[in-house]
């Protein structure tokens, strides 16, 4: 929304870092629904499942290095880490999308 006075440029911004913060609320989000399904569900089971591992490995991106490099991470640490990553996933995309639209 364009207070009186704003440049639609100051607009822009405001809404790109809203869309920004939405992806890191994302990627928060998805640490805590992986944390209650650990919680509720056993480990193994998780893991014994291709796709579900996969899946978990793909939206976490420290799950995928704490599988790999064989270390284990704090809870807040993987929550902190995912919304992070999905912040800067969220930048690179909002980027684009906005350069796009002014090629347009």
């Amino acid at each position: 929304m364009q207070q009186s006075g704003d440049a639609p440029e100051q607009t822009g911004v405001a809404n790109m870092k809203y869309r920004i913060a939405m992806w890191a609320t994302a990627g928060f989000m998805i640490a805590v629904w992986w944390t209650i399904v650990a919680v509720i569900v056993d480990p193994t089971v998780i893991t014994s499942n291709t796709v579900v591992w996969t899946l978990a490995r793909l939206t976490c991106p420290l799950m995928l290095a704490g599988s790999y490099f064989h270390f284990g991470v704090r809870l807040p640490w993987v929550l902190l880490s995912n919304a992070a990553a999905f912040g800067m996933i969220g930048l690179s995309v909002e980027t684009l999308r906005q350069r796009l639209s002014h090629a347009n």
